[in-house]
């Protein structure tokens, strides 16, 4: 957040600073307001950029085997720009290297997941997944599975077709 809020001063200083030097060069022929519109303009268009540039920042730092599984792009009327070109503020991201097989079912599997948010913490979370059945629960308190496979204290959710989480989950072994 600190880099965003300087990386946004400096570009409004910047273009600010070049409206002004211009304004010199053509002998004070361009008005004052010029120099407020060009600091402006550096600092809202440096924040967009920022909005946008969030997810390629923070999904190009995850470690690899880490994998983008679902993301959000939303359409907000107070940033008339999403009208144009929707932006990502939420994904979620599985850690296909720690995925686990049930000993007695190999058809059962869990994985951890990482939700991010944009100017949220980042919080974690376990899901089971059923591969055969294109099934998957999310694990919370109170839920158990037996040993034989199956599932207590929770019902099965059938994964829609093309499901990013059932897809990551069940091609990884």
């Amino acid at each position: 957040m600190a880099f965003e809020f300087f990386a946004a001063i400096v570009a409004a200083v910047a273009l600010g600073g070049m409206a002004h030097l211009l304004r010199r060069l053509s002998g004070y022929r361009l008005p004052k307001w010029a120099v407020t519109v060009a600091a402006a303009a550096g600092l809202i268009g440096t924040t967009i950029w920022l909005e946008y540039d969030w997810f390629n920042r923070v999904s190009a730092e995850l470690p690899e085997g880490v994998q983008v599984v679902w993301l959000s792009e939303e359409v907000m009327t107070l940033r008339p720009w999403t009208l144009i070109a929707p932006i990502t503020t939420r994904f979620v991201a599985m850690d296909t290297r720690a995925i686990v097989q049930h000993p007695n079912n190999a058809d059962l599997r869990m994985a951890k997941l990482f939700n991010f948010g944009r100017w949220r913490p980042v919080t974690d979370a376990l899901m089971v997944f059923d591969c055969a059945q294109r099934q998957q629960v999310l694990v919370t308190e109170g839920v158990q599975i037996s040993e034989d496979g199956t599932l207590q204290g929770a019902d099965w959710v059938t994964a829609p077709e093309g499901d990013g989480f059932q897809a990551a989950a069940c091609t990884a072994a």
